[in-house]
């Protein structure tokens, strides 16, 4: 038994920071394809699969995952900026660029640390063995791929995008045909060889002349690249075609808009002739691309000054979103859609990232208990049977939101309730149909089939041992503190000491009364001893390596192996 659990523990899962599908199960599809909102499906041709010559030496691969990657070049040798989202998105790419040019790969580029522009740098590199630029803060991001969030942020990044619905659901991705990453792809990460620091880096590789310009946006570390010879500028994910994604519905920190803003307008400043966004295509003029990043900054900063002036005129977030919209000039604009991001979403992250989660009404600082406000919803309708009733009513109207959160009321009181669950399920497929957003889209959908139990989101799981060597040791233990279950170490005081010879590296595991706290130095006194090969760790903790066997085999541990298995029992 003890082992048993010590089994579990140890196959706590190694989840990516953004988006890597696992194991799920998918029992029976919907009779047709859910219907789609004309716009969203319109929206597809923008990801009409192809490579194109923006200019002399640039090319621009769309169509072929999520995410663009580009070929620039030169005189010896190529360079490639961004590299798809996995080995196997990455493959139809290279083979398109090799059909270009036979010169070696110089350099890769990577615009910011997202998985959809680094995860098939393997592939893109080949045997070239090309140095790889970025920011200096990439490395630190690339590094937390073991999320302190990963489990729901996971199940959240999997209904985004729609990974897991069945064939014929998914219409696009928004801001890409479709996410390719599912449980037996490959991440090809090649972590920076080269970075900078301050505002911009200056280079000349195979002849072209580069310019690395540091330009929040979409997230702390993103890179625009300025190739001044030929007026083309890169702009990482700080423009698309689609209101941007100030939040995403998969979870985030929060997006500082007014950073954003401020990049787009070095964006301008350089009056660019080619724009290459990394996410749909290339637009061409100077003037057009002037107009469409002035527009562009112009929709961010009217929604973040708005949302700050209703604020601090005393209004909540859900009233805000009620008087924020953008106006005709820019919400006419085909590249300002609400496909990817959507301003209501953008005022709620703006209000929380200035203010937090109170909106300021008193009535929310202790609201009732999810299932006390459901009881009294019942009570209120006369009864489940008679809340149940209504529910049927405003779905049999199409009041498919009222008809969903009736449905959420009941299923609190009973999760069983089959007649509720098919109305919550009814209800979120109808409204997913009618989404213009993508993700909107992708996340009804995925729930109503969640909800009727034909879809489960299983653990996600990095089984590719290449890679996992390349997670830091820091990454695995800062996780331990989140996974401790208080009930169970509530009454302990209890110190494991960690090392790994091969790296030299030690760390100190505290169980403290609830509180696991975690130092990356070797303990005095520890009650508990583990020497082990930080491999071998890697590969125990993502469950390639038996635990069973490996606690024998490959782990010296002094202070007891029973005692060991214990330790490891109060987490998770």
């Amino acid at each position: 038994m003890a082992l048993q659990r010590f089994r579990w523990f140890l196959g706590v899962v190694l989840v990516l920071a953004l988006v890597f599908p696992g194991c799920a199960s998918l029992d029976r599809q919907w009779d047709a394809p859910p219907a789609a909102n004309p716009d969203l499906a319109a929206h597809s041709e923008e990801f009409r699969q192809e490579v194109i010559e923006v200019t002399d030496g640039v090319h621009v691969a769309i169509g072929f995952g999520l995410a663009n990657a580009i070929l620039i070049e030169g005189n010896d040798g190529v360079i490639i900026v961004d590299t798809m989202e996995s080995e196997e998105a990455a493959v139809p790419v290279k083979a398109a660029f090799d059909e270009i040019t036979s010169k070696p790969v110089k350099a890769i580029i990577y615009t910011h640390f997202h998985s959809d522009h680094t995860f098939g740098a393997t592939v893109m590199a080949g045997d070239d063995n090309p140095e790889i630029y970025a920011h200096y803060t990439t490395s630190h991001h690339l590094d937390r791929i073991v999320n302190i969030t990963r489990d729901t942020t996971y199940r959240r990044a999997m209904r985004q995008f729609g990974v897991l619905l069945p064939p014929g659901a998914v219409v696009n991705a928004g801001i890409g045909a479709r996410l390719l990453f599912d449980a037996d792809s490959t991440p090809g990460l090649l972590y920076p060889t080269k970075t900078y620091d301050g505002d911009r880096m200056e280079l000349e590789i195979a002849g072209v002349k580069i310019i690395l310009i540091h330009a929040p946006g979409e997230t702390p570390d993103q890179t625009i690249v300025w190739l001044p010879d030929k007026e083309v500028l890169l702009p990482a994910d700080n423009f698309y075609k689609s209101f941007p994604n100030l939040y995403a519905i998969r979870g985030t920190a929060y997006r500082d808009v007014t950073l954003w803003v401020k990049s787009l307008d070095i964006m301008r400043d350089l009056r660019p002739k080619y724009l290459v966004p990394h996410h749909t295509r290339p637009i061409v003029g100077e003037d057009l691309i002037y107009e469409t990043l002035t527009n562009y900054r112009d929709a961010i900063q009217f929604v973040h000054d708005q949302t700050i002036r209703h604020m601090n005129a005393g209004l909540t977030p859900e009233e805000i979103v009620e008087k924020v919209k953008l106006p005709a000039h820019l919400a006419n604009q085909p590249y300002l859609q609400e496909y990817y991001g959507t301003v209501e979403w953008s005022v709620k992250a703006i209000f929380n990232g200035y203010l937090g989660w109170f909106g300021g009404n008193a009535t929310d600082l202790f609201p009732l208990p999810p299932k006390d406000r459901a009881e009294r919803f019942a009570a209120l309708a006369g009864g489940e049977e008679n809340l149940l009733r209504h529910a049927e009513e405003a779905a049999a109207q199409g009041d498919d939101q009222w008809a969903l959160e009736l449905a959420d009321q009941l299923l609190r009181l009973d999760p069983a309730m089959d007649r509720a669950v098919a109305i919550r399920a009814a209800s979120l497929k109808r409204l997913g149909e009618k989404q213009i957003a993508a993700t909107a889209r992708n996340y009804y959908l995925t729930q109503s089939l969640e909800a009727e139990g034909r879809l489960a989101i299983g653990a996600a799981s990095v089984n590719h041992p290449d890679f996992i060597r390349k997670i830091p040791l820091s990454a695995i233990f800062s996780a331990m503190t989140v996974n401790l279950n208080p009930e169970k170490s509530v009454d302990v005081d209890q110190v494991l000491g960690f090392r790994f010879p091969d790296t030299g590296e030690a760390y100190t595991v505290h169980v403290r009364r609830g509180i696991a706290e975690i130092r990356p130095y070797f303990p005095e006194n520890p009650d508990i001893t583990v020497s082990v090969d930080s491999n071998v760790w890697r590969e125990i903790v993502a469950g390639l390596r038996n635990p069973a066997v490996s606690v024998i085999r490959d782990l010296e541990v002094e202070g007891g192996t029973i005692n060991l298995v214990r330790f490891l029992n109060f987490f998770k």
